[in-house]
């Protein structure tokens, strides 16, 4: 999996050579995880992973921002973003590299 992008099929394939699960199997458990992920922060809900990290949902006010095209002004609507917060343990790992 030396690749710039981890896809759900590398994940599936690592389920598979991991624990023994067939291709389908593993690809059904990972779409599975996703859903429910999904799911989870559509409600607006936070996901914790213990040692990996929180993903939460955020809400951002409107406010007044520029056309970088023209430079007019112009309002940048309310919208909902995701945002993620490491562990301390995936900080610490990432820093020491």
């Amino acid at each position: 999996m030396n690749r710039a992008n981890l896809t759900r099929k590398d994940l599936a394939k690592a389920i598979n050579e991991k624990m023994g699960f067939s291709q389908r199997s593993a690809a059904e458990l990972v779409d599975n995880v996703f859903d429910q992920l999904k799911a989870t922060l559509m409600k607006e809900e936070p996901i914790k992973l213990v040692q990996f990290g929180t993903f939460n949902v955020r809400r951002k006010a409107p406010r007044q921002g520029r056309n970088p095209r023209t430079g007019e002004p112009m309002e940048i609507t309310q919208r909902s973003m995701i945002s993620f917060r490491p562990s301390k343990s995936v900080r610490e790992r990432i820093n020491r590299q």
